[in-house]
């Protein structure tokens, strides 16, 4: 069961119209239906009989299916049951004017329709019913998406994977994101732990609040204070003018401490005394701020080798490991490489203008035996070249970076004669090879000098620059 604050906004998470099939075979009935409906909002389009009604339903998406008993071809109870044996359609109304109760019973029960009315009908009645079954039907869709958004989505904004241990990380989401309780997860670098912060706040009542992340490794002692307590003006040198702090600006969201272990000591006791009191003073303030924010914490160390060396206080840790999240290595759910490169090739492709349809099975089965020490983050990085480098079509495995998932030490392979090599010979200038490189490159992304640049690795300016050198503004044939 979805708890009522996530019913609450799915219910309302969708601004597209409800569309509505009206099907039944005589057409002024048909026509007065879809007039009434459109009347009350909603989006309505009409049907003959049966077979017109699989055909449209087969094309687009309706929320709720009004339809007739008795009609010639195909008739409602056969358009009910080739929509059950298909998985199911849309909540179904059954109007018909042989009402009785064994046909409600067979047509409600038997059928899966959503309600039944006897013809002639009354206009609230109906429309009540339309109403309630369209909510159904918009809780439904968006149960759906968000299933999805747990079980299979693009990286960087949600996590992918159907292994079994990814499937028990998203179990654990679905079940802490509700509640207000502090979560730690650990993983180690570019697994993704950032990720299951954010799905786990997307998916809590504090959905609508900011999210903030702040890393406690990157920052020295009085400046990670400032960051996350702010300060007021003239606090210490440098502090021009009053700020607020992550607690305040993540205020009714969520937080989240990547690295803890790595944050000061001496910091980790003051954050303690906010955590238990709710309650932050800005660095040179006289007053105290109330703060309700929920926090996660993040770590790429064992948490309890961390506490035996003193890098983690033992009461800052037993305060926030509440509830737990072990992120498994990319290596050890090898099977969800497949999923993450088609999410990452769609991400890339949208970043960079792209058009990459997918990568190949050798290319696929490269990237399988490559054990990822960079995890998730590395297999990105790779991708995101892989895709600028391709351009369109499928990724190949020369798009990938030379002598990739070679063991240490091997030698790079040797070149090859390609349209796509530049091969040149003793003798050639650094300012004659630049220039046949840069040619080619444009060459490869048909004269996209956006594309070229990144390829290259050089900037746009500086590409637009070069090419002025030599005197050209558009590669040769």
């Amino acid at each position: 069961m979805w708890p009522p604050d996530t019913i609450a906004y799915m219910s309302s998470g969708s601004s597209a119209p409800t569309r509505v099939l009206v099907v039944d075979d005589e057409e002024y009935q048909r026509a007065g239906l879809a007039s009434m409906v459109s009347s009350w909002g909603f989006a309505a389009d009409t049907a003959a009989d049966g077979q017109e009604a699989l055909d449209k339903l087969a094309a687009g998406r309706f929320h709720v299916l009004i339809t007739d008993l008795m009609m010639p071809r195909m008739d409602g109870f056969e358009l009910l049951k080739r929509l059950a044996n298909s998985g199911g359609g849309p909540p179904a109304i059954v109007l018909t004017a042989f009402g009785n109760i064994e046909t409600a019973v067979q047509t409600m029960h038997d059928l899966g329709a959503f309600w039944f009315l006897e013809k002639p009908i009354q206009p609230s009645a109906l429309r009540l019913l339309l109403e309630r079954a369209a909510a159904q039907s918009r809780l439904t869709e968006e149960a759906e998406r968000l299933q999805r958004q747990l079980t299979y989505q693009g990286v960087l904004v949600d996590l992918v994977g159907t292994s079994p241990i990814m499937q028990e990380v998203f179990s654990l989401i679905r079940q802490v994101a509700p509640s207000r309780a502090a979560v730690m997860v650990t993983g180690e670098s570019g697994t993704g732990k950032e990720l299951v912060a954010r799905a786990i706040h997307h998916l809590s009542p504090r959905r609508s609040a900011p999210f903030v992340a702040i890393n406690c490794a990157a920052m020295p002692e009085s400046l990670i204070e400032s960051e996350l307590f702010g300060h007021e003006k003239g606090a210490f040198t440098g502090a021009v003018e009053r700020r607020a702090g992550c607690f305040e600006l993540a205020q009714h969201g969520t937080l989240l401490l990547d690295e803890l272990a790595d944050m000061p000591v001496g910091t980790q006791a003051k954050l303690l005394r906010v955590l238990e009191d709710s309650r932050v003073r800005r660095l040179g303030g006289k007053s105290e701020i109330s703060v309700d924010v929920r926090i996660i914490a993040s770590t790429n160390k064992v948490l309890e080798e961390a506490l035996q060396r003193g890098e983690l206080r033992e009461d800052l840790f037993y305060r926030l490991n509440v509830f737990r999240i072990d992120l498994p290595p990319l290596r050890q759910r090898e099977s969800d490489i497949p999923l993450l490169v088609e999410a990452l090739i769609d991400m890339m492709n949208r970043k960079h203008g792209c058009k990459v349809t997918e990568a190949t099975p050798e290319t696929v089965a490269i990237l399988r035996r490559h054990t990822w020490p960079g995890n998730v983050r590395e297999l990105r990085n790779v991708l995101e070249r892989a895709v600028i480098i391709a351009g369109e079509g499928q990724l190949n495995p020369q798009h990938l970076t030379p002598n990739f998932g070679a063991p240490p030490g091997a030698r790079p392979p040797a070149p090859i004669n390609e349209p796509d090599t530049v091969r040149l010979p003793i003798g050639t200038t650094v300012g004659e090879g630049e220039k046949a490189l840069i040619m080619l490159t444009l060459k490869h992304t048909k004269n996209n000098k956006t594309r070229a640049a990144e390829i290259l690795g050089i900037s746009l300016k500086t590409l637009f620059n070069k090419l002025k050198e030599y005197g050209v503004t558009e590669p040769r044939p």
